[in-house]
Parts: structure tokens; C-alpha cells; sequence
């Protein structure tokens, strides 16, 4: 009997040696690594930067040091280069790894299909039938639409425009969310506002952007709001070249996109009193998909073969309070309400 009892707890001190053994090499082998790449700079105070925010809350949240086994970001020249900065995450074996938008949409397909151990996560857009990708869409429309509640009250020449990057799914979504905003809000204040809009057909010709820019504040357009990507910029420096020999009162404004671009809007107004030009920001939680996503993965629950989207009910899309005045910010809020009301359809 005592042999038979030795024997019995040296089998289940086996057993116990042999789960911890499994456990602890599942561990070992499920990489909770995260990699974001880019075909522009990190710090461009928009989509990339939002981005980039939102992996390193994530290695924040789950003690990772920024490099290997951890997060890191992968920047590249343009968009034909997207291939070598995922080739250079898949080989530094990170196993989450993010494209951002339409450019990167065909370099992750084919990368998914080449490494199926591997999630892939295309931002911005929608890639179907592959279990390793997961797609991530935001309610653009919902932001703009605010924006464009914002622009409508606020005008005082009755004339707004918008400036699009690449005529794509995303970039009309923006529009069409901008246009009702505006019309509603115009009609519900007995008012005319004209909008005038126009892509520019890339996301990187800051020439053209301006130009756009000029014409359409030399028609006594306002309120420009953009969603341009890197082309943007040229409607901040047409913005600037007009209102640094106005006095601030008579500025004209600026709306940014997908992350805080106030201090884009900084300058000297003729005078030399210190004012800014950024009207407002509509907000794409970037920032939050990239660390619930990433988080998911962690959590070995990553979401392949779906598409997650992203609006104002969960905080991912919103509007800041910039310099809309209180009255016109009321109205913002109400019209914030009906839609997660469901009682405005954009």
C-alpha cells in the first residue's frame, strides 16, 4: 500500500510538471508583439501619429518595451515601399502587424496570404475572406457631420468648402457626413450656405491643396474643412499666408482631420496679436481601434475574418471644442444626441 501511494503522488507530480511544461511553452510561442507601418512620417499630426498613439498605450497597458517582443513602428517613403517595411516586421517576427488605409490594402492582402501564422489589420478600409486580416472602418460620416453642424452655425459669409484627398469609399464618406451636417443645420437656422468642394486626387500634392485652398477663400468661402492626408497642409499654409495680414477677427478657418491639428493652426495676426486658425478637429479614434485591436490579439481573440467599425458610440469618432463658439457647440451636441439617438440618419 505505502509503494502504491508513492507511486500515486509521483504520477500526479508528473502530471503537474507536464501542464505547467505545455503552459508555459504556449506562452512562449503566442507572441503578443505589435507592429505599425507607415508610408509617411510618424509625427504628422494625423493618421499616422493617431496611430502610433494608440500601439504605444498598448505597450503601456501591457508593460512592452518599444523594439523586439514588443511595439514598434516601420516607416517608409511612400506607398510602393509598404512591402519592405512589412517585410522587415514579419522578419523581426512581429505577429500583429497594421497597414493604414486604401495604399496598403493589396501589400497586406498578399502578405496575409504568404504568412498565415500572422494577423494582419488593414485600417480604414476592408479586406474579406481571409482569416488572418482583420478590417477596420470608422463612421467618418458621423464626425463630419458634426463639422459640418459647426460650419453651418458659424459661417459668417455663408460660404464653407471642403477639400478631399483621393476620390475614395473614406473621403465620401467625410463629404456626404460634412454636406447633410451643413444642409440640416442651414435649414434648421433659415439660412442659405453654399458649400464648395473638390478632391484633389492624391494625398500628397500640398501644391494643389493650396491652390484649391486659395480659390475657394477667394470666393469668400470661410470655413474650409479637409480631408487630405499629407496634402492638407497646403490649405494651413494658404490659411496662414491670407490671415497674417487680416486682424484676427476677420480670419479665415481651417477644420482638421483625424487627430488634433490645432497647433497647425498657430500664427501672428496683422497687428502681431498671437491667434489661431483651426476652427475645430473631427477626431478618428485611430488611437483606440489600434489599441483594441492590438489588445485582442494579446488576449489571443483577435478578430480575423472581420470588420470592426468604429463610431461615436464608442468615443473612436468625435469633434473638439477647438474655438466653435458656445452657441454653435450646443448645437453640436444636440445633433451628437439624435444621431446616437438614431434620430438623425446620415
Amino acid at each position: 500500500m505505502k509503494f502504491k501511494k508513492i507511486f500515486f503522488i509521483a504520477f500526479l507530480a508528473s502530471l503537474t510538471l507536464t501542464a505547467c511544461s505545455t503552459s508555459n511553452s504556449a506562452v512562449d510561442n503566442t507572441s503578443k508583439s505589435a507592429a505599425l507601418i507607415t508610408d509617411g512620417n510618424i509625427n504628422d499630426h494625423s493618421f499616422n501619429q493617431s496611430a502610433w498613439e494608440g500601439l504605444e498605450a498598448y505597450g503601456t497597458e501591457y508593460k512592452l518595451n518599444k523594439g523586439a517582443d514588443g511595439y514598434q513602428y516601420f516607416q517608409v517613403k511612400n506607398k510602393d515601399d509598404l512591402k519592405t517595411g512589412i517585410s522587415k516586421a514579419i522578419k523581426q517576427k512581429y505577429q500583429t502587424i497594421f497597414g493604414l488605409g486604401s495604399e496598403a490594402k493589396n501589400t497586406i492582402t498578399s502578405a496575409a496570404k504568404k504568412h498565415p501564422n500572422k494577423n494582419f489589420v488593414i485600417m480604414d478600409d476592408t479586406i474579406k475572406g481571409y482569416p488572418n486580416i482583420a478590417s477596420v472602418r470608422f463612421r467618418k460620416d458621423e464626425g463630419a457631420y458634426l463639422a459640418g453642424v459647426a460650419a453651418a452655425s458659424q459661417t459668417k459669409t455663408g460660404k464653407v468648402g471642403f477639400i478631399g484627398g483621393e476620390n475614395n469609399s473614406v473621403i465620401r464618406s467625410f463629404k456626404r457626413g460634412f454636406t447633410k451636417g451643413v444642409n440640416d443645420q442651414a435649414k434648421k437656422m433659415h439660412k442659405k450656405v453654399i458649400i464648395y468642394s473638390q478632391n484633389i486626387g492624391t494625398f500628397t500634392n500640398t501644391f494643389k491643396a493650396r491652390t484649391i485652398a486659395a480659390t475657394m477663400y477667394g470666393k469668400n468661402a470661410d470655413i474650409i474643412f479637409h480631408a487630405a492626408g499629407k496634402a492638407g497642409s497646403g490649405l494651413f499654409q494658404e490659411a496662414r499666408f491670407i490671415n497674417q495680414a487680416r486682424p484676427a477677427k476677420d480670419r479665415v478657418w481651417v477644420i482638421g482631420v483625424d487627430a488634433d491639428q490645432s497647433n497647425l493652426g498657430k500664427y501672428d495676426a496683422k497687428g502681431g496679436q498671437e491667434a489661431n486658425f483651426v476652427l475645430t478637429s473631427v477626431i478618428t479614434g485611430i488611437n483606440v481601434a489600434t489599441k483594441d485591436i492590438a489588445s485582442r490579439s494579446y488576449q489571443d481573440k483577435f478578430p480575423g475574418g472581420k470588420t470592426i467599425t468604429y463610431d461615436l458610440k464608442n468615443n473612436a469618432v468625435s469633434i473638439l471644442p477647438g474655438q466653435i463658439d458656445p452657441a454653435t457647440w450646443k448645437y453640436v451636441q444636440i445633433a451628437r444626441n439624435k444621431i446616437l439617438a438614431g434620430k438623425i440618419k446620415i
